[in-house]
């Protein structure tokens, strides 16, 4: 079974940047459409963006469209996330989750997601 986990995460000032890294063992992420999702406490789980597995498509929510972006490092077999200009309200766990390898394009429904990392966490506080 597919193994993820998430790192990168940290402190930082509003404004700052911050890189999260989503790896896996064994398996080529390549092989996986990957979301990103993020949660704040007393929040329900909330959709990111996503890269497709075959064509590298990605998308993205409205709340970090221009802000936060996602692709892959295919040499190292990670998902980067890449986010800018970040607020207090970015706070948040952040996951990598995977769709299973039977399935090629993103989607935006926790219930596709069938392989989940542990988070990392990134605060955004001054």
């Amino acid at each position: 079974q597919l193994q993820l986990v998430e790192s990168g995460g940290g402190l930082v000032q509003p404004g700052g940047s911050l890189r999260l890294s989503c790896a896996a063992s064994r398996f080529s992420l390549g092989g996986y459409a990957i979301g990103w999702w993020r949660q704040a406490p007393g929040n329900e789980r909330e959709y990111i963006g996503c890269v497709d597995r075959n064509t590298n498509k990605t998308y993205y929510a409205n709340a970090v469209k221009g802000r936060f972006t996602i692709f892959r490092d295919n040499a190292k077999n990670t998902v980067l996330l890449q986010m800018n200009s970040l607020q207090p309200e970015d706070t948040a766990v952040y996951y990598c989750a995977s769709r299973t390898e039977h399935f090629s394009f993103c989607a935006s429904s926790q219930d596709y997601y069938h392989y989940w990392g542990q988070g990392t966490q990134v605060t955004i506080s001054s």
